[in-house]
């Protein structure tokens, strides 16, 4: 495990980590990684979802961009996707109605 210095925490911030930690019987640097590592969660959380297509042509575009066959065939995946949005789920349970 890795040590970290930070400066500049002001008094009433770091007395306010020490009673948390006091009060869970943690230590300050305890509880210091734990409200970062739940800071570091809360943040990702905020970012914007990417698409699954998104996700692949950033991956394919650190090659050059992406053209073709391929690009064309992810633009039709990505437009039916979100073609989805909104439309009710069908679970196909016909069966259960009387």
């Amino acid at each position: 495990m890795g040590d970290m210095l930070i400066r500049g925490i002001p008094e009433g911030l770091k007395n306010e980590i020490a009673k948390a930690a006091k009060g869970r019987g943690q230590s300050l640097s305890a509880k210091a990684v734990d409200l970062l590592r739940k800071g570091l969660v809360v943040e990702r959380e905020d970012q914007p979802q990417r698409s699954a297509w998104e996700e692949l042509r950033s991956a394919f575009e650190s090659e050059g961009p992406v053209t073709g066959e391929y690009a064309q065939i992810m633009e039709e995946v990505e437009a039916e996707r979100k073609r989805d949005f909104g439309r009710p789920i069908d679970f196909g349970n016909d069966d259960d109605q009387e």
